[in-house]
């Protein structure tokens, strides 16, 4: 039901100029998905569900449901982030990727993202550090790590929030530039010439990331195209 897009978004190819974003985001919903399988999570909320991509992860679960804030046949539910039409304390893990950037209301949505939330569950949120603009249909906000962490600990009795970069800082340098790389190679009509020269910008990229504790980390001067936000509620 996913495919191809969604095989794109689980295993982006180096040559993609979003491969800093994907990647690493992909390697942690895996991640995630088998720990909420051992954990025994059985209902998943994808919220912004798109083509739900990251479907295929959460196979185990007894129900997947996905809501999207604009009209779209993989969606079970159409409604806001900031006005999930889900009951309370309803979900063991929602999921909430790429979606904060463009939110009315960021607070509020991680208000709903709390209320949807069952006691032991989580919410595994992504959204943007750097990133050129796009909107769809608006982008609004961008933040550091340390402001996703006051966001979420502002706006929900989370037992723990844990607020880690995707990326590196070349990681990063690399995504900006492959973007205007690959833009100018659309615009000649040569987009085969920019698929090797991104493909070569990120492999570069991840060697010098591998070798910098300080350019992986959130310290000053460092940038992160995107943050990974593991939001943990009480059992009870």
């Amino acid at each position: 039901m996913t495919e191809p897009a969604g095989k794109l978004r689980r295993d982006p190819p180096r040559s993609s100029p979003s491969y800093a974003v994907r990647a690493p985001l992909a390697r942690w919903l895996r991640d995630e998905a088998s720990a909420a399988s051992a954990r025994g999570a059985t209902r998943v909320l994808d919220v912004g569900c798109g083509v739900k991509p990251y479907a295929p992860w959460f196979e185990f679960a007894a129900s997947y449901v996905g809501v999207d804030v604009v009209e779209n046949p993989y969606a079970d539910l159409r409604g806001a982030v900031e006005a999930l039409p889900v009951e309370d304390r309803s979900f063991d893990v929602v999921l909430c990727l790429q979606v904060l950037e463009h939110s009315d209301d960021p607070a509020q949505a991680v208000r709903e993202l709390r209320r949807v939330t069952a006691p032991g569950g989580r919410v595994l949120a992504s959204t943007h550090g750097v990133q050129v603009y796009h909107p769809s249909p608006d982008d609004l906000w961008r933040w550091t790590h340390a402001g996703l962490a006051r966001l979420f600990e502002e706006n929900g009795d989370w037992s723990s929030v844990l607020v880690r970069p995707g990326s590196g800082t070349a990681a990063c340098l690399a995504m900006l530039v492959s973007v205007y790389v690959d833009l100018a190679a659309r615009r000649a009509h040569a987009g085969f010439v920019a698929r090797p020269l991104v493909s070569g910008l990120n492999r570069a990229a991840d060697a010098i990331d591998g070798r910098s504790a300080l350019l992986r980390g959130t310290g000053p001067g460092t940038l992160h195209a995107n943050y990974h936000v593991t939001a943990q509620v009480a059992a009870r």
